[in-house]
């Protein structure tokens, strides 16, 4: 290092820095004006739509409904604007990260002050418990030992060195002479030479990154905009048009009641066209879902993610916690002497701390309680005296007045053990081939030795004169969650490319991604060949490359970045806060609920509330089965919408005056208001297709009316339209007096094939029977089906008809109707019935 001055800063040195630098903390979100968020959101195409339908409502002079969908868009806006405080919770969240108070030297003097006036070069002081409030060079150490967690995602604490260069001499990003802001201190203490503070350090970035993460709309959301689009300038359109038509046809009327006619006609065809519903039956679908999948561990912080699960097509995955169990396990035994794996296990034991810390420790004790060598059998002798653990030496021991006997009883890594053994060079051999098949299945290995000696004065003075018998290696791993590998391969199945995202080492990660069968996992690619990349370079990599070792934050969101540029739906897990700008970044950001960070969940989209993988697949199923119906509702409101808006054109253009037309503008309010949104949810109670998780992701791109799906919707819809208007306009020219009969027979067979085509369209495979029996203990859908057909009675007979234009019908009048609504919509069964002929 460079002339370190051990006085510490002046007073004045202080004040220049703290000007130049600012206040160690972090990013401060800079706050948008409330009325710049309202008016972000009414310019979106559904609320555009909603304001539309609003103000046609209270021209109408139905002022209930247009309030409705004003309150509508009132309650949209206060949840954009609770997901803008969530984000400053995000930020809050990091901030208590630091250290309130924390130790320097200034004027030669050791003093404590708010962690936010630490400015570069300052000395300080850390000692164990300590939150580190700023990055620095560890310039003087005693035993330091840091847990980094917080910043790589691996909860092994890493043993600090003195820094002899501020350059880094390794390729590895995250530096051991080095310490950075919101790591814990667990063992030690140091004399830290500040370098960065604030937002120039790597918890900084984090919060720089968090900042400028954009919200971006979903899939769904984008497709519905479009459609959105497209369904307003056709119904604009049909309106001048069919105002025009009902101007030049009612040549009898006055001047003004030919404008005021010509207009109700024209709206009346515009709000047949516009699907004021979506709104309605998207937030029931994805509300219920959210409901759900909470039930199912899965909490949904943001609704539109309940539908892009539905839609990933990469799920990156950290290794630690998320694949493994986090928690250190001992997987491989070998005793240098086969017979001899008893006083190995026994060894091992006496070479731990009674009450360790260290996860290996606590793996290796739990071990020897399964292999009969519980604490009180181990720890039941006299300790004379132990050799600690440093970094420097990688090795401890202890010594046991044990078996008439002085025991010296010795672990520590490979490299240091077998230099204090008594073996020859062909034995090294021997066992160092056993280290590397060890270390290339991703083990973490240890190396067990002992020494007998008779009196305490040939008690060695040091661990380093110690002459060891060789008595073995244990491994240790982290190792897979159960179900981990089913669960994999259900993704694969699914179309799912499964990557693993982890700041553990190369051959550890490939290690693990082959075991859970992760594919083309022999290829990984570090942290520091990701540096030398450029984001094109990147983005063709990504393309062959499923396991990323030794990443920082900032290459996991480049990670993420490559994807999406590649034209991929990314979702993403984490639990640290290494991981929240990443989180925030994807397209779902999935964080831990029982071990993660609040950092990592208050940027995600979904919280598993049980840490279990399986819970993610559950929620991709969940999503795409929630996906396909909102695409049923879709299709079937169309499907409704085709009829009305039909209706609405033929009328004026047969010159049918205005006040014997088949719907009024009530009669169309009633049909989309009421019954489209209530049939809506049987639909959104359908379960998932049969092979729903063996198809690939869909097509972020896509339109949600495909070529196949439109044809289908206006064949069903025509078919309709036939026999609803056929039923109206029959009976109307059989009595051009009695227009209310003849609109009670159109819209009776309108409703009736409306309950009918939900349970037609409630799948792409089965009949409407059969989808009607899967549910029939289903007390929801018997209810909406039931009210349905109560109100149509009580629309038909009871005094309310009066106020509607309706009138009763007779038995036989009402069996027509049935029959002509039953067969507009179930021709379609039978074409169902003629594919899975052909495909058998």
């Amino acid at each position: 290092m460079d002339f370190i001055n051990w006085q510490g800063l002046t007073q004045q040195e202080v004040e220049e820095r703290q000007n130049e630098f600012g206040v160690n903390q972090l990013e401060q979100k800079k706050q948008e004006p409330f009325y710049s968020k309202v008016f972000k959101i009414i310019l979106e195409p559904m609320f555009l739509l909603l304001i539309v339908a609003a103000l046609i409502y209270f021209f109408l002079g139905d002022p209930i409904d247009g309030a409705v969908m004003l309150t509508f868009v009132v309650v949209i806006i206060a949840i954009e604007v609770i997901q803008e405080w969530k984000t400053d919770q995000t930020l809050n969240a990091l901030k208590d990260l630091s250290a309130p108070k924390i130790k320097v030297i200034r004027n030669n003097e050791t003093i404590e002050i708010l962690s936010e006036e630490v400015v570069p070069g300052d000395l300080m002081l850390i000692e164990e418990g300590n939150k580190v409030p700023a990055d620095g060079f560890v310039i003087k150490a005693n035993d330091l030992r840091v847990n980094e967690s917080s910043l790589t995602g691996e909860n092994e604490a890493v043993w600090k060195t003195i820094a002899e260069s501020k350059k880094s001499r390794t390729e590895d990003y995250w530096r051991n002479d080095y310490v950075y802001t919101g790591t814990l201190v667990t063992t030690g203490s140091a004399t830290i030479l500040v370098n960065t503070t604030g937002t120039n350090t790597e918890y900084g970035k984090i919060g720089k990154h968090l900042v400028t993460a954009e919200n971006e709309h979903s899939p769904l959301d984008k497709q519905i905009g479009t459609l959105v689009k497209v369904c307003a300038i056709i119904a604009f359109f049909l309106l001048c048009i069919v105002a025009m038509s009902t101007f030049f046809s009612s040549t009898n009327l006055e001047l003004s009641n030919r404008i005021i006619q010509s207009i109700l006609s024209g709206i009346t065809i515009a709000m047949a066209m516009i699907p004021e519903e979506f709104p309605v039956v998207l937030t029931v679908f994805l509300s219920m879902g959210a409901w759900r999948l909470a039930k199912k561990q899965s909490l949904v912080r943001k609704l539109p993610a309940v539908e892009t699960m539905g839609a990933i097509s990469i799920l990156a995955v950290d290794k630690t916690g998320t694949i493994t169990e986090n928690k250190m396990t001992v997987t491989n035994v070998w005793a240098y002497d086969s017979n001899k794996e008893n006083r190995l296990n026994e060894v091992m034991g006496l070479a731990s701390e009674i009450d360790p810390y260290d996860p290996m420790e606590i793996a290796i004790l739990e071990y020897n309680e399964q292999q009969g060598w519980n604490k009180d059998t181990l720890f039941n002798s006299p300790l004379i005296t132990e050799y600690p653990f440093t970094d420097e030496l990688k090795m401890m021991g202890h010594v046991w007045q044990r078996n008439n006997q002085i025991e010296v009883t010795v672990k520590g890594s490979p490299e240091s053990v077998l230099r204090i053994s008594d073996l020859s060079t062909e034995m090294k051999k021997i066992i160092q081939t056993k280290i590397d098949i060890f270390a290339n299945e991703g083990l973490r290995v240890i190396a067990v030795g002992e020494e007998i000696v008779n009196t305490a004065n040939e008690i060695p003075e040091t661990i380093e004169q110690c002459s060891l018998k060789f008595l073995g290696l244990v491994g240790l791993a982290d190792p897979p969650r159960r179900g981990i590998e089913q669960d994999i391969e259900d993704c694969i199945e699914a179309g799912i490319n499964v990557v693993m995202i982890t700041g553990d080492n190369g051959i550890t990660a490939t290690s693990i991604a082959k075991k859970v069968g992760i594919r083309n996992a022999e290829n990984f690619l570090t942290g520091f060949e990701l540096d030398q990349m450029d984001d094109k370079m990147l983005a063709k990599k990504v393309a062959s490359v499923n396991v990323f070792s030794r990443v920082t934050p900032e290459h996991k969101m480049r990670i993420i970045k490559a994807f999406k540029d590649n034209g991929e739906v990314v979702a993403m897990t984490g639990d640290g806060v290494n991981d929240a700008p990443a989180l925030k970044y994807a397209d779902i950001g999935i964080a831990m609920g029982k071990r993660g960070s609040e950092v990592s969940r208050e940027a995600a989209d979904i919280i598993l509330l049980d840490d279990n993988f399986s819970t993610i697949v559950n929620t991709v199923r969940d999503g795409r089965r929630i996906y396909d119906n909102i695409k049923k509702a879709i299709g079937y409101i169309f499907v409704i919408h085709i009829p009305i808006a039909l209706t609405a054109f033929l009328g004026p253009v047969l010159g049918i005056p205005q006040e014997a037309l088949f719907l009024l503008p009530i009669h169309v309010v009633l049909l989309e208001l009421v019954i489209d949104p209530t049939c809506s949810v049987v639909l959104e109670r359908q379960p998932s297709e049969p092979d729903i998780m063996k198809r690939p992701p869909r097509d972020p791109f896509a339109t949600i009316l495909s070529r196949r799906l439109l044809i289908r919707i206006i064949l069903q819809g025509v078919a309709i339209f036939f026999a609803s208007f056929s039923a109206y306009y029959f009976t109307l020219q059989q009595n051009p007096a009695n227009d209310e009969l003849a609109r009670t027979m159109g819209m009776t067979v309108l409703i009736i094939a409306n309950l009918f085509l939900v349970q037609v369209n409630s799948s792409n495979q089965l009949l409407g029977i059969q989808t009607f029996l899967k549910l029939r203990h289903d007390k929801v859908t018997w209810i909406i089906l039931g009210g349905t057909s109560i109100s149509l009675l009580a629309l038909i007979y009871s005094p309310i008809n009066a106020f509607l234009d309706l009138a009763p019908l007779s038995a036989y009048q009402l069996v027509i109707c049935l029959l002509l609504g039953m067969v507009s919509v179930c021709w379609y069964d039978i074409v169902k019935l003629f594919k899975a002929y052909k495909k058998s």
